[in-house]
Formats: C-alpha cells, sequence, structure tokens
C-alpha cells in the first residue's frame, strides 16, 4: 500500500496532478472493464481532461510501473486487434492478416498500430490479467476489439441475435454443434485464435446432415470458404492451441457487421511517436534499427536561426550561447504545447514532427511570438527565425539508436525552410489546404500567399504558401 501510495506521488510530481488524481481514482474506483486498453483520447473526453495532459500522464505512469503501455496492431475491416505487443519493435511482420476480414493489413503506423494502457497486475489485478477467464462476452469487448470499437452497450443480446451457436474449448477439448443451417454467409469463427471457415449455405434445402471438422490451433487461419446445402449440419470444434477458446458460428448481416462499425480515435503509434514526454522517456530502443514503418500521413518542421554566425560574431559568444539556449527553450514548448516533438537540433536547426497540420502551423506560430517577445524585451532582431512546414508520406526509422523520420517529405520540409526568410512561414500546400490548418490561417488574422517554386534537389515545383502576420502582410503588399 505505501508503495503504491509514493507511485501516485511521483505521477503527481511528474506529470499533470489533476490526470494523475483522475488515473488514481479510476484504479481505486473503476470497474475492471475500464482499466483494461484505456484510449487515453477516450478517457480525456469522458472527464474533460487536455489529450496531451492525459497522454503525457499515462506515458509517465507507464514508466512508474503503474500501467502497462501496449502496441496494438489492428484490422480496419472489423476493429478487432490482430497482435498485440509490449513493444513496437515485436510489431515486426510486413503484413498481418485477419482471418475474419480475409485481408491483410501493413502495420501503417498512423492508421493501424494503436497504443493502450492497461493497469498493472501489481497495482490492481483485473479480470483481463486471466483473458481465459472472461466471459464471450467481455472477451470480445476487451481483448478481440480494439480501444476505437464503439460496441453495443447490450453486447451479449447483441451477439445472442447474430449467432447460431456458440461453445467454451479448453486446451485438448474437442466438441461438436449440431444445427441446421440457414441460407446466407455463416462463419465459424473463434475469436481467440482468430481462425474462421466460412459456409456459403445457398441451393435447395437437404435432410441429409452434414459433418465438417475445424481445428483450432495458436494462428490466425482462414480455412477458405465451403458451398454447402441449408439444413442439418454437425460442426467439429477441437482445440489444439494452448489456450481456451471460443468457437462459434456468425450469421453475416448487417447487425453483426453494425456490432464494430462504430469507430471512435484512439492514440496512434505515430502520434506517440510525437510526443514529447514519449520521446524523452523512451530515448532509445523503441525498434530495431533493421526495421522500417510506413506512416501515410506526418506533418515536419524545419526552423533554422538566420545569421547565428553574425550574431557571436555581434554580441559575443556568453551572450549569443545564452540567446540561443532561450530560443532552443521557446522552440520546445511551442512543439510540447501543440502534442508535436523535437526529433533532432542540428547546429541552430530543429526538426519537429507533428500529427496533423493544424498543430505544426500553431506552433509555428507560437514560436513567431515568442521570437517576437524576445526581441522586443532585447530592443533588437537578434533572433531571425526561418521555419517550413511540410505534410506528406514517411518512413519512422532507428538511426544512430534514436527514432528519426526518412524519405522525400523529409527532405521537402528541410527545403522549404531553406526559402524562408524571419517574416513569414512557409509551408507546402499540403500543409495550407487541410481543413483545420486552412481555418486557423483566417481566425489567427494572418494571410496566406502562395508561389510556384523549385526546391533544391526535388524535380518537382511546389506551391509554397507564405504565411505573414497581419502587418507582415500589409508591409510586403
Amino acid at each position: 500500500m505505501a508503495e503504491a501510495t509514493a507511485l501516485w506521488e511521483l505521477l503527481r510530481q511528474a506529470a499533470d496532478p489533476t490526470v494523475a488524481d483522475a488515473l488514481k481514482t479510476a484504479v481505486e474506483t473503476g470497474s475492471d472493464r475500464s482499466l483494461n486498453r484505456i484510449n487515453p483520447l477516450a478517457f480525456a473526453a469522458e472527464r474533460g481532461l487536455n489529450e496531451e495532459a492525459a497522454i503525457g500522464a499515462l506515458v509517465h505512469a507507464a514508466r512508474l510501473g503503474i500501467f502497462d503501455m501496449s502496441w496494438n496492431m489492428l484490422c480496419p475491416g472489423c476493429g478487432g486487434v490482430l497482435e498485440t505487443a509490449v513493444a513496437l519493435k515485436s510489431i515486426n511482420r510486413d503484413h498481418y492478416f485477419c482471418a475474419f476480414c480475409v485481408q491483410d493489413n501493413e502495420p501503417t503506423l498512423d492508421q493501424l498500430v494503436e497504443v493502450t494502457f492497461t493497469v498493472d497486475p501489481r497495482v490492481r489485478r483485473i479480470g483481463a490479467h486471466d483473458p481465459g477467464t472472461l466471459p464471450y462476452t467481455e472477451y470480445m469487448r476487451q481483448v478481440f476489439w480494439s480501444s476505437g470499437a464503439v460496441v453495443p452497450e447490450d453486447l451479449e443480446g447483441a451477439i445472442q441475435r447474430v449467432t447460431l451457436d456458440l461453445m467454451e474449448l479448453q486446451p485438448g477439448e474437442k466438441a461438436a454443434m449440431s444445427l441446421t443451417l440457414p441460407k446466407g454467409l455463416i462463419i465459424a469463427f473463434d475469436p481467440v485464435t482468430h481462425s474462421t471457415l466460412y459456409l456459403e449455405v445457398a441451393g435447395d434445402e437437404t435432410t441429409e446432415r452434414r459433418s465438417l471438422a475445424v481445428v483450432l490451433a495458436d494462428s490466425h487461419s482462414h480455412f477458405g470458404s465451403m458451398k454447402i446445402q441449408p439444413g442439418p449440419a454437425r460442426i467439429t470444434f477441437e482445440n489444439k492451441s494452448g489456450q481456451r477458446t471460443l468457437p462459434g458460428l456468425w450469421v453475416h448481416t448487417p447487425e453483426a457487421d453494425n456490432l464494430s462499425n462504430r469507430r471512435r480515435p484512439v492514440l496512434t503509434a505515430n502520434r506517440l511517436l510525437s510526443n514529447q514526454t514519449f520521446r524523452d522517456l523512451y530515448r532509445s530502443g523503441t525498434f530495431d534499427p533493421e526495421q522500417r514503418f510506413k506512416i501515410t500521413s506526418l506533418t515536419i518542421l524545419f526552423t533554422d536561426l538566420r545569421g547565428s554566425t553574425a550574431l557571436y560574431d555581434r554580441v559575443g559568444d556568453l551572450a549569443a550561447f545564452d540567446l540561443v539556449r532561450s530560443h532552443f527553450g521557446e522552440l520546445l514548448a511551442a512543439v510540447v504545447a501543440e502534442g508535436g516533438a523535437v526529433v533532432k537540433t542540428i547546429g541552430d536547426a530543429v526538426m519537429a514532427t507533428f500529427p496533423t497540420p493544424d498543430r505544426a502551423l500553431r506552433a509555428a506560430m507560437r514560436m513567431r511570438e515568442a521570437m517576437r517577445r524576445i526581441n522586443e524585451e532585447r530592443g533588437n532582431e537578434d533572433l531571425a527565425l526561418n521555419i517550413g512546414l511540410h505534410e506528406g508520406p514517411c518512413l519512422a526509422v532507428m538511426l544512430d539508436d534514436r527514432q528519426d523520420y526518412f524519405g522525400l517529405s523529409v527532405n521537402i520540409a528541410s527545403r522549404v525552410q531553406e526559402l524562408a526568410d524571419p517574416t513569414a512561414i512557409l509551408a507546402t500546400k499540403q500543409v495550407v489546404d487541410a481543413a483545420e490548418a486552412a481555418g486557423l490561417v483566417g481566425a489567427r488574422g494572418y494571410r496566406a500567399s502562395s508561389r510556384q517554386l523549385s526546391l533544391r534537389g526535388v524535380s518537382e515545383a511546389f506551391a509554397i504558401y507564405e504565411i505573414r502576420e497581419p502587418e507582415r502582410a500589409a508591409a510586403a503588399a
């Protein structure tokens, strides 16, 4: 008890105290279900908390051992969790097969890999720590489906309406279902081993009883499709896996599809990798140097101080060092405030990433305001900051034992920054065209004008937008 009290106090010191208290209350009074695979975005929304603060607190809590962090590979079709791992490096296959949907899925970090948090059994033991003891409905809700699936509250009744029969088999057990198959698509499905057999029931009804067998093993197996006439059938399931299985016969109906069609936002792996708290606490070992993860959309920001060499010559090394250090502090604060992360610094330059264009643009605006404030306090224009933004696909990689990004989109963002000057934020069309980013420009009173420009080392010309504050826009007109 004393150890748990000390852990909660450490969490209050390391993270937002309000979120820490909310997590403590949840652990002490919440249901078992609510403490398994916590969706940080839903947790924050339900309690009126800041999303970034909730993510940061859960990351700290995982580091302290209060919660266990898991990386879940999802199927976009059924919303099921195809594999769960304690580290991203364990999501190490090019494709993950969903036997229920019969489709391959590539582990794209911004779409199909979510991050969730489950209370550690040393802090509180819950049913999901022993999934083999969960009732069928709770297994589907807590283990099979992801934290983004919005399933009916009366899930038990909904499942009963779309299944012909269900059973439970311990390792080594064999049992049969005897029933009359109706016309339609029937799916023999086990959510534990993710095994399926499709039965296309059509044609004239027969009185002859047919016998089928399904063997459940530890791998995701799709046993293909079988055409069969409606009528009596005996389907035998044999559990050769090392865990309890829950095979059943599902009727493919619109209601079955609707069980998990509704989705809510999840904390994607991409968003967590672009979170400063995570990068600070998990500096290395996120995944292996040989791994390459695709990201379909990432917003990349580059900055650089213009004339920094002249600055050192003008004000002296000590004063310039303090000034540049304060500039780095303001940039980091702006990045963190908008849910981004600093990937690296290169001399006086910064590379940062954000999950969405609007967050990156807001951070850039914060940076401009901070530089103006520092310059006004000093009575000069010592800090002249160039900022460039671009959004696009890239690869998440490990370089020099540090999580980094690679690809054309990274190069484009860097080249855009090279064309910038301290009077405007430069951004590509991909950034400005994003709905929330476009609305932000108008709401803040900024003005955006575009030009077709060539980028060094990039063959095609780009539409580059100069985003200026009102007074700057008037002066440039």
